[in-house]
C-alpha cells in the first residue's frame, strides 16, 4: 500500500529522495551526469509528489510547466527496496491527474539511454518515443517520450 502526498520541491522527504536519485544517476550517467543535472534543479519545480509506505518515503515524482498545454515529468524515483510494487506507476498516474487539473492535455519527459527500467515504465504507461526536444535535441543518450492525457 502506498500513500501519496502532493508537496512542494522544498519538502524534506522529496529532497532526500531526489538526493538518492542523483547519486544513482551520477553512477549510471557517468561523464554525462553534469549535462543532465543542469536541467533538474528543484527551484524550477512546483508540483511534486512523495509516496509513503508505512510512513517511510519510498517514491517520488514531479511535473513542471513545459508550455501552455503540456507538463514535463521530472524526478521520478523509487528506492531500491520498494521497487517492483508498482509504486512508480501510481506516482506517474497521479502526476498525470494533477497535470490535467492544471489544464494540461499532454505530458512529455526525457530519460537516459541507460535507464532501461524507466524506459520500460514509461512505455508500459502509454508513453511513446518522440523526437528529442529542447535541450535534448541532438543528444544521442537521451530518449524523449510523450503522452496525451
Amino acid at each position: 500500500m502506498i500513500r501519496l502526498e502532493r508537496v512542494s520541491s522544498t519538502h524534506l522527504d522529496f529532497i532526500a529522495l531526489v538526493k538518492r536519485l542523483d547519486q544513482n544517476l551520477a553512477i549510471s550517467d557517468g561523464a554525462d551526469h553534469a549535462f543532465y543535472d543542469q536541467f533538474n534543479k528543484l527551484d524550477a519545480i512546483k508540483h511534486t509528489i512523495v509516496g509513503y509506505q508505512y510512513k517511510i518515503p519510498v517514491t517520488c515524482g514531479a511535473i513542471k510547466t513545459f508550455n501552455d498545454t503540456t507538463f514535463e515529468v521530472k524526478r521520478m524515483y523509487t528506492i531500491d527496496k520498494a521497487r517492483g510494487n508498482g509504486f512508480a506507476v501510481v506516482v506517474l498516474n497521479e502526476l498525470e491527474v494533477w497535470a490535467k487539473e492544471l489544464g494540461a492535455t499532454r505530458c512529455v519527459l526525457e530519460t537516459g539511454i541507460n535507464q532501461q527500467a524507466a524506459i520500460a515504465l514509461y512505455e508500459k504507461c502509454g508513453y511513446q518515443r518522440i523526437p528529442n526536444y529542447g535541450q535534448y535535441e541532438g543528444v544521442e543518450n537521451s530518449f524523449c517520450f510523450g503522452k496525451n492525457i
